[in-house]
Parts: C-alpha cells; sequence; structure tokens
C-alpha cells in the first residue's frame, strides 16, 4: 500500500478509504434492497470500477432491467479494460472496507457478506459528483444482485478473484 504521503494529490482524493466506504455502502444498500440478503464482498472489488471510473459511470444503465451482459456487448471498450481497472483498485477496495469497517459505515457477517450500516442523514445534500457516484453505487449493488452469482459477475466481466 502506497503511504499518503507518496500519493498524488488526486489519487488521494478520488481513491480516499471514506470516498470508498461510502461506494461499497451505497452498494451494499441498493444489493440489500434488491435481495433482502448482505451483498457478497467480492462483488467490491467489481463495484468500485464501475463507479469510480468515470465513462464507465456514464454508460450504466438507468434501471437494473438490462441484463449486464446486453450492457457490455453494447460498451465492448469498456469492457475491455475492465480487468486492468478492476486489479489498480484492488487495494484501495481493501483500503476502503477496512476504513468502512472501523468507522461501523460497513459490517461482515459471519457469511462473508458485507453489510451497510450507516444511513445518510436526512436532508443531508451530497455534491453533485458525489451524489451521482452513490446513486450508480446503489444501481450497480441492485443490479449485480440480479446476477446468479459473484463468480458469474467474474466471468462475464473478465476478472477472477
Amino acid at each position: 500500500m502506497t503511504a499518503w504521503s507518496d500519493r498524488s494529490p488526486i489519487s488521494a482524493v478520488m481513491l480516499n478509504p471514506a470516498l470508498m466506504a461510502a461506494i461499497l455502502a451505497s452498494a451494499a444498500q441498493g444489493h440489500e434492497k434488491e435481495t433482502e440478503q448482505a451483498m457478497p464482498w467480492a462483488l467490491c472489488f467489481v463495484t468500485a470500477p464501475m463507479v469510480l471510473h468515470r465513462p464507465t459511470r456514464t454508460a450504466l444503465p438507468a434501471s437494473t432491467r438490462t441484463h449486464l451482459g446486453a450492457w457490455l456487448g453494447k460498451n465492448p471498450v469498456l469492457r475491455a479494460g475492465f480487468p486492468a481497472r478492476a486489479q489498480a483498485l484492488a487495494e484501495p477496495v481493501k483500503e476502503g472496507t477496512r476504513f468502512g469497517l472501523a468507522h461501523h459505515a460497513l459490517t461482515v457477517g459471519p457469511d462473508g457478506r458485507l453489510r451497510a450500516t450507516f444511513r445518510r442523514p436526512r436532508g443531508f445534500k451530497a455534491p453533485e459528483e458525489l451524489d451521482h457516484m452513490l446513486r450508480k453505487a446503489s444501481l450497480v449493488g441492485r443490479w449485480l444482485a440480479k446476477a446468479d452469482s459473484p463468480a458469474t459477475v467474474f466471468a462475464v466481466l473478465g476478472v477472477t478473484p
């Protein structure tokens, strides 16, 4: 893990543990809303590259009715770069998960599933970019909940756990 003093300012802002924990919590909330089950921890590693990469985030469907495979078929360039983005974000995802657990925004159950324990306060208005990321993270959580298993999601996206 890179020391904070050695990180570029942009990397420190966009990959900070608090932002990552918020994104993962939003995805976990969305997943649980869809399935009434906590989100498998492994899905964090595909959620972050979908939400943090602006072109991918912008291209995400408006609803969960679009099948993941169909969406990837329409976005081959995004799919081609996905494995590299996922690998590059593995450490920040772990760091954000640890941050979320330490600050009680996330919990991990005995089955290894991630549950959000923090909700945005009523009336809280996030800056536009952050709000967009959190809404898309919730969508991704609901969307991935419709897949058969995390292994299916990983295979379709071309990544391995």
